[in-house]
């Protein structure tokens, strides 16, 4: 059981995923590379598995896994009781570290966040990653929390339904008259297999689910431009670059100004979204999980 692992051994072997190196790792603790290693080494021993595949920089077994995260948490118990006794220093605030892609990020996720009660004084270290991906920051124990797509809960963690995030075919207005057949008697489904499109990168699957519904099966074009930010994304589309599924709130400022067109108003691709976060009671955590559901349910679509 976690209760009878050595919680010096478990922090040691944090230190060495977290700093990359045994040696690094022995100048944070201030103790040798050779008093690191054995303490690891005893950890495994303790658990019957390996935990580290001792490479440069190390990296977590699955197993060394479970225990990292519960490293983490046992950091995060920590903070909190020192907070709640007074143990902390005046300026020591609480950290919360979350997984969320970029179109929440780039959209409703950080107005949230500003509604968890200042007293709590968190501090947050944010990283991005697809919604497809997030959840796997949570079993390797880099962060507490996630927005993910992800309804299964992973171990060791609650899950709650956000909404879903909705995408609408969107292009230039010039892009659109002369790829997409706008103003003709082209059909949308025969011309947009040959346009140019954007992606946000090679694991955004948006632009060709949309194509396959429209077309029964056909990908989008493979004349593809990849471009990594929510906002580098929306602009490539304005500019005409490429048509792309852009989220709906984004969207729909610039097409009321007349600089987007929709490709298809009918037709919507909507991404589920789920929070999972760690079964801790921690204040600033619950604080915004509550937080980022409440303004989910006004942001998202629902039902």
């Amino acid at each position: 059981m976690m209760s009878q692992l050595p919680l010096d051994l478990v922090r040691t072997l944090l230190a060495v995923v977290d700093e990359g190196t045994f040696d690094a790792a022995a100048g944070g603790l201030h103790v040798t590379p050779s008093a690191v290693s054995q303490r690891v080494k005893a950890l495994e021993q303790r658990v019957g598995r390996v935990l580290l595949i001792r490479e440069k920089p190390v990296r977590p077994t699955e197993s060394g896994e479970v225990i990292v995260r519960f490293a983490r948490q046992l950091a995060r118990l920590e903070h909190d009781t020192h907070t709640a006794l007074g143990m902390t220093g005046s300026g020591e605030a609480a950290r919360v570290s979350i997984a969320v892609n970029a179109d929440s990020l780039a959209t409703w996720f950080l107005p949230a966040l500003t509604r968890v009660p200042e007293e709590l004084r968190p501090c947050y270290e944010l990283l991005r990653e697809d919604e497809q991906h997030t959840a796997r920051l949570l079993r390797e124990g880099l962060v507490m929390a996630a927005v993910t797509s992800a309804p299964d809960a992973v171990a060791g963690c609650s899950v709650r339904a956000l909404g879903r995030m909705r995408y609408v075919p969107v292009a230039a207005p010039a892009f659109a008259r002369r790829w997409l057949g706008a103003g003709s008697d082209v059909p949308l489904k025969e011309a947009i297999v040959d346009a140019p499109v954007v992606f946000f990168d090679r694991r955004d699957e948006f632009q060709d689910t949309f194509v396959r519904a429209l077309t029964r099966g056909r990908p989008a074009s493979a004349r593809r431009h990849y471009v990594p930010t929510s906002e580098g994304f929306v602009d490539a589309v304005v500019t005409g670059m490429g048509w792309g599924m852009v989220p709906a709130v984004q969207a729909g400022p610039l097409l009321d100004a007349g600089r987007l067109v929709n490709l298809a108003p009918e037709r919507t691709v909507d991404a589920p979204l789920f929070w999972q976060q760690w079964r801790l009671d921690s204040p600033a955590l619950t604080a915004a999980a509550e937080a980022v559901a409440a303004v989910a349910a006004e942001a998202l679509e629902n039902g």
